[in-house]
């Protein structure tokens, strides 16, 4: 393992997915992450699975997830593989595309937003 796969994670942990992402992986899977904001608020992490610097947000977030109490409702979205839910997920609520990009709904509409270093937890809960 090289010196930078020690300290940003190798490529074996890049097939590795944390159990608290819900994947949104088609039209289906976006409609019930919007339909589940009716009942709590839910975040999109939007993430570039070739990017460096979305690799280490993405990171980076999933350690807030777990040193969290409660069980935020959180959504991954892979936008190499599904790039057109990603053009989806701008045009309906008018975000500009980002990426990584951490998207907050809540009654079906994006409250909040951020993207790269100001990704945080914080957004959701």
């Amino acid at each position: 393992m090289s010196f930078f796969d020690k300290i940003f994670g190798g490529k074996q942990e890049d097939s590795e997915q944390k159990s608290f992402w819900k994947n949104i992986e088609n039209e289906e899977d976006l409609k019930a992450a919007i339909e589940a904001s009716y009942q709590h608020k839910i975040g999109i992490f939007k993430h570039s699975t070739s990017c460096f610097i979305s690799k280490t947000v993405l990171r980076n977030f999933e350690k807030e997830l777990e040193g969290q109490d409660g069980n935020p409702v959180v959504y991954y979205l892979d936008l190499l593989a599904h790039r057109p839910l990603s053009n989806k997920i701008a045009e309906d609520f008018g975000i500009r595309h980002e990426s990584p990009q951490f998207i907050v709904l809540e009654n079906g509409k994006a409250i909040n937003n951020a993207s790269h270093q100001d990704i945080s937890l914080s957004q959701l809960v």
